[in-house]
């Protein structure tokens, strides 16, 4: 059931003062687009005739067929808390359409939404619950973000070692405001990185607010003269910052994942959306964790999730199963960052999980050893491989699947590759402080 009605949304904003709106959308990578519209515009834009260029925007179109149209979803209506209570800011996310009335293929929420759709016709809805983990940094005299922070606190330190305390705090109220149920806030492992959980929800809403915490996060931050990163690997020698994706498929109401009878307490549904997980997982990747800086997370020592095996408890494998049972079984994947579109990373994880179920892909028997601790050789017998070591391996991988490409869409994949090989290569082509280190003064 709507919250609203196109006429609701007319309603609040005369009552509300609201005197402009922001119909928000992301590119291929997830950032967030918007165009700014005053509240006389506002019914105009609820009738679908916003236009806007899309041969502008990041895997989008050419410009011979750069004509698009935003979709406002009345549901996602929010009032900015931040912004001015006299003249107050409002938004809306949309969906992008072609002109002739049809969604835009490759717009991000689009085909989380057709994957979603594949799930609803097997009766299921699929419910997701992020762990968005980032950085709080100081700026510099110009108000430009830098890596610096004086705070040495660890894993649920307190103040006044936690210097963000207060920031987190401010970040909290502001969501909570917002709509968002928080269920947790802590300080993370390395300095200055922080937590906040919100609770999940269907998967649709839950990418919405992602992308909203996102937002929230960074202007909170900005309010204490701090930058608020999503970076997935700030600084070298620290842990970097995960985005854990926590997954349920319910149908009638009724967690599919339980089974009270299993000695794990998983169903044979549960087994294999984590077999599917698993079988997809390399050509995932660059979707789940989408930059150069990604891999640079992904590297053992710091807890990195960079094995493709799954566990109960156990979180040295890619794939955790939280002592959580009846109606809070679910099935964490622990490798995402935050630098991923959610829409995306969404919707492979969901069809991949898919995918397991209708081929019955059951996974290997669950590891219960640290794979940190394994040798190689104990690792090949079991048969346990890794993710992709660096962002053109896993490009790789998803250009030569099939599956990919059919959940994504072909030229999705073709534009997302093309810009990928791209940022590889200018990455490669960079002289960086440690070769100077290494090599300026020895050869």
């Amino acid at each position: 059931m709507s919250r609203y009605t196109k006429e609701d949304i007319l309603q609040i904003v005369e009552e509300e003062d609201v005197e402009f709106i922001r119909l928000q959308f992301t590119d291929m990578f997830g950032v967030f687009k918007n165009v700014a519209i005053t509240s006389s515009q506002l019914e105009k834009a609820l009738h679908n005739e916003c236009m806007f260029d899309g041969s502008s925007i990041d895997g989008f179109v050419r410009i011979e067929e750069s004509d698009m149209y935003l979709y406002p979803d009345v549901d996602s209506f929010e009032i900015f808390p931040w912004r001015p209570q006299q003249g107050k800011v409002a938004r809306l996310i949309c969906d992008v359409y072609r002109p002739e009335g049809v969604p835009f293929e490759g717009d991000p929420r689009h085909i989380l939404k057709r994957v979603l759709k594949q799930a609803d016709d097997m009766g299921y809805e699929f419910n997701v619950g992020p762990e968005c983990e980032f950085f709080l940094f100081h700026t510099d005299d110009d108000g430009l973000p830098t890596t610096i922070t004086h705070e040495k606190a660890g894993y649920f330190d307190l103040g006044p070692v936690d210097l963000g305390e207060n920031a987190r705090r401010d970040m909290v109220l502001t969501l909570e405001e917002m709509g968002f149920e928080i269920e947790a806030s802590h300080h993370e492992v390395a300095p200055a990185q922080h937590e906040i959980d919100f609770k999940y929800g269907p998967a649709l809403i839950t990418a919405d607010n992602i992308m909203t915490f996102k937002l929230a996060v960074k202007t909170m931050a900005k309010r204490r003269g701090l930058h608020a990163s999503f970076m997935p690997k700030p600084k070298y020698g620290i842990n970097g910052s995960g985005m854990h994706i926590n997954m349920s498929l319910s149908k009638d109401g009724y967690n599919i994942f339980r089974d009270e009878e299993d000695a794990v307490g998983l169903s044979h549904e549960a087994y294999c959306f984590i077999g599917g997980l698993m079988r997809h997982m390399k050509s995932m990747a660059a979707v789940t964790n989408p930059l150069v800086n990604s891999y640079k997370r992904l590297v053992p020592g710091f807890e990195a999730p960079v094995y493709i095996a799954w566990s109960v408890k156990n979180r040295s494998p890619l794939i955790r199963i939280p002592t959580e049972r009846g109606e809070g079984t679910r099935i964490e994947l622990r490798c995402p960052d935050p630098a991923a579109n959610p829409y995306l990373a969404l919707a492979v994880c969901l069809a991949a999980g898919l995918d397991g179920i209708r081929n019955q892909i059951m996974p290997p028997d669950a590891v219960k050893r640290n794979i940190f601790e394994m040798s190689r050789a104990e690792k090949k017998a079991a048969g346990i491989t890794a993710l992709p070591a660096n962002l053109l391996e896993a490009v790789r991988e998803l250009e030569k699947s099939e599956f990919m490409k059919e959940v994504l869409g072909d030229a999705f994949v073709e534009r997302y590759v093309t810009a990928k090989r791209a940022e590889w290569e200018a990455y490669t082509a960079q002289v960086t402080e440690w070769e100077i280190d290494q090599y300026l003064y020895k050869i």
